[in-house]
């Protein structure tokens, strides 16, 4: 979707309906700077659940708030063994090493990486599934640490790094199929990371961030919210994920399924294209 169309028909709406951005953010339950941005078309692929939650606000279905900028889906390959869509995760698959943030976070508070990887541990899910804002969990960790105005999003984006085999990939796969985000990811990162050419620039036919949807992998609510998000069946859909939790249970929905392996990225890489392999 052209992000600038999007824009337009988010701001237009608003106005019709009588009401100033903020008023829309409270409504909507979404912070100013998020609105502004899609309003102004800065936000890569948006999440359908923003998208969805403006439309209830404004008293609009889906198709109303977007009229006629949704287009048709291009015509895309069907793999020899009958994959359609591709859901990517992050952490591991397309970025690796944010947990040198631990050491850089131990190094600016004095305090033991054990106690920092513990600290975080102890609420990532809460916060992954969106029951915990940003701002909470930075308070938490400030006030555990005993350093004011920690923000782990920094330290997260200063630490990954681009799994350079996989972006490669991306960028062939999303020629050739319906591709997609589906990411155990605490809130705002992902867009942060699109703006920061931390993952590729290409059309996400779907992106499912975990603390939109208020589920996390490997739970079953997810992975029902990410096939409800395309047009396909289970076994038309492929999961490339380096948690083996994750794998088994998106395979007993009845997904496809790769292991990723950041380790043997090459190797991974190639796995995944001959999965992918289609018909000339």
């Amino acid at each position: 979707m052209n992000e600038e169309a999007l824009g337009k028909a988010l701001q237009s709406a608003r106005k019709k309906a009588g009401l100033t951005q903020q008023d829309l953010c409270h409504k909507a339950n979404l912070s100013y700077s998020t609105l502004a941005k899609i309003e102004r078309g800065a936000i890569k692929a948006p999440s359908i659940f923003t998208i969805h939650a403006i439309a209830d606000a404004l008293d609009l279905s889906f198709q109303e708030l977007l009229g006629g900028i949704i287009p048709q889906k291009p015509q895309k390959k069907t793999s020899l063994t009958g994959i359609r869509f591709v859901y990517f995760d992050i952490n591991g698959c397309l970025v690796r090493f944010f947990q040198r943030a631990f050491t850089a976070l131990a190094e600016d508070t004095g305090k033991s990486a054990d106690m920092i990887e513990t600290t975080f541990w102890r609420y990532n899910d809460a916060v992954c599934r969106g029951e915990l804002g940003m701002d909470d969990f930075n308070e938490i960790l400030s006030e555990q640490l005993e350093t004011p105005g920690i923000e782990w999003q920094k330290y997260y984006l200063d630490a990954v790094e681009p799994i350079e085999e996989m972006h490669a990939l991306i960028t062939w796969a999303a020629e050739h199929y319906h591709i997609g985000l589906l990411s155990n990811i605490m809130p705002g990162l992902i867009t942060e990371m699109l703006e920061q050419d931390l993952l590729p620039k290409v059309t996400y036919h779907s992106i499912i961030d975990s603390s939109d949807a208020h589920a996390i992998k490997p739970e079953p609510e997810i992975f029902e919210i990410a096939q409800a998000n395309t047009t396909f069946e289970p076994a038309e859909l492929l999961l490339i994920d380096d948690a083996r939790a994750n794998i088994m249970a998106a395979e007993r929905l009845g997904w496809r399924v790769l292991w990723f392996d950041g380790y043997r990225a090459s190797e991974s890489v190639q796995r995944v294209r001959d999965a992918l392999r289609f018909k000339d």
